[in-house]
């Protein structure tokens, strides 16, 4: 986890800090959801980030010993970093499905021109992904949260019979 607070306070991807580490991008996931790191890795690791190798070990030392003391103060931030990853991966899948609304229907208007002009068939695939296009917008944007965290947290409280 402290690798991960590491690369996302200097805005780097997995992938980017696998490429200056010299790692493989499935290293630094594994080591991020907290597998233990070798020491060449650390070494690697600790280079690139510009901090001394005993730090690196500690934080990861102390990450270990510490689990179970506060796990349920991990599981609360790892649920919050989880929500909002989840969030993001909406956000992104929305704008590259509206992307690609974008080119497709002016392209299927083109060849539905150049076929059969008398006839705009092209209109029923743009309703239809329009309309799937409006309900991803909503559920993204939580426009009406009826089914949402709120709901679920209440259902949850309500089946187990105790507050969250």
């Amino acid at each position: 986890m402290f690798v991960r607070t590491l690369r996302l306070q200097r805005g780097w991807s997995q992938e980017q800090l696998a490429e200056l580490s010299g790692l493989s991008a499935r290293t630094i996931q594994r080591i991020e959801r907290g597998k233990p790191a070798g020491l060449e890795t650390r070494k690697s690791l600790a280079a690139v980030f510009e901090i001394p190798l005993t730090e690196l070990t500690e934080a990861t030392t102390v990450t270990t010993a510490t689990h179970e003391t506060d796990h349920l103060q991990k599981q609360q931030t790892t649920e919050q970093e989880q929500q909002a990853l989840e969030y993001v991966r909406d956000l992104k899948s929305f704008y590259t499905n509206l992307a690609t609304y974008a080119v497709v229907i002016p392209f299927l208007f083109g060849i539905n021109y150049l076929s059969s002009p008398d006839y705009y068939w092209a209109w029923w695939p743009a309703l239809g992904w329009g309309l799937g296009m409006v309900i991803q917008g909503i559920t993204t944007f939580e426009m009406f949260n009826l089914l949402g965290a709120n709901w679920e947290k209440k259902a949850l409280e309500k089946r187990l019979g105790k507050k969250l």
